[in-house]
């Protein structure tokens, strides 16, 4: 399999460590100053990918994001971590589901990969609809919430997915769409000199608007609040005083 191009979609969310708060004038979210680091279900599907190419079960590993300019340093930061090489749809505004799958099925129909896998929702938006809705515009198959991949050929690939009622094993034939989560492996970190050849590899910037896409949002974000605070907690000291507590909590009948 080792003619054939694998694509990973990758997307900057803002850093769990750093909190965000929100805008009083404007009720959205304040990402001013908010650093930013690469969405976790990215990074496993692009640390799938790295080794696939490691095996020589594919030919290239091709990073995308959809998004501000600001997101390249994401980007380098997927090339330090084994793409080979990367592309960013520039846009300043913010983009739904559908429109970013509308922007990365033009990238498909330009780099043809064999193969889309990417994490199978954002921490951010938490819409896990991108790699679905790709999958129905480009017309390939597709697998959601995959925990591992079992086998990889030219013509098909076997993926075990993450189902209601336990597990579920796939065989698809390609190309595919492939969304995983965070079961399937554990990402690698960047070394020095993989952060030093990261520069040197190609990072090309489109300009959304290069395939005639006009963003046009279909869902109205109509409010945000920030979640009431916790009550205090309280100590006790038997069995019997966090039953009646929980009583009279209205939590325990």
């Amino acid at each position: 399999m080792n003619s054939c191009k694998i694509l990973v979609p990758v997307r900057s969310v803002p850093d769990p460590v750093h909190p965000v708060r929100l805008d009083p004038e404007t009720g959205a979210l304040d990402l001013v100053g908010v650093r930013t680091c690469l969405n976790p279900f990215d990074e496993i599907a692009l640390e799938e990918s790295v080794r696939w190419r490691e095996r020589n079960l594919v030919s290239e590993v091709l990073a995308v994001s959809v998004g501000p300019a600001a997101w390249s340093e994401g980007l380098r930061t997927a090339l330090a971590l084994g793409a080979d090489r990367a592309i960013l749809v520039e846009t300043p505004q913010t983009l739904q589901p559908l429109e970013v799958a509308r922007c990365l099925q033009k990238v498909v129909e330009q780099e043809q990969p064999g193969i889309v896998l990417a994490g199978k929702q954002s921490v951010d938006g938490d819409h896990a609809q991108t790699g679905p809705m790709l999958a129905g515009l480009l017309g390939w198959n597709q697998a959601t919430c995959v925990a591992a991949l079992e086998r990889v050929t030219t013509e098909e690939i076997q993926v075990v997915r993450e189902a209601d009622g336990g597990r579920q094993r796939l065989l698809l034939p390609l190309p595919a769409v492939i969304t995983v989560e965070l079961r399937l492996n554990q990402p690698r970190y960047a070394s020095l000199p993989a952060i030093m050849r990261a520069r040197n590899k190609p990072l090309l910037h489109l300009p959304i608007d290069a395939w005639g896409i006009v963003p046009a949002p279909r869902i109205e974000l109509l409010a945000l609040a920030e979640p009431s605070p916790r009550p205090p907690g309280r100590r006790v000291t038997s069995t019997v005083a966090l039953v009646q507590h929980l009583r009279e909590a209205g939590l325990w009948r």
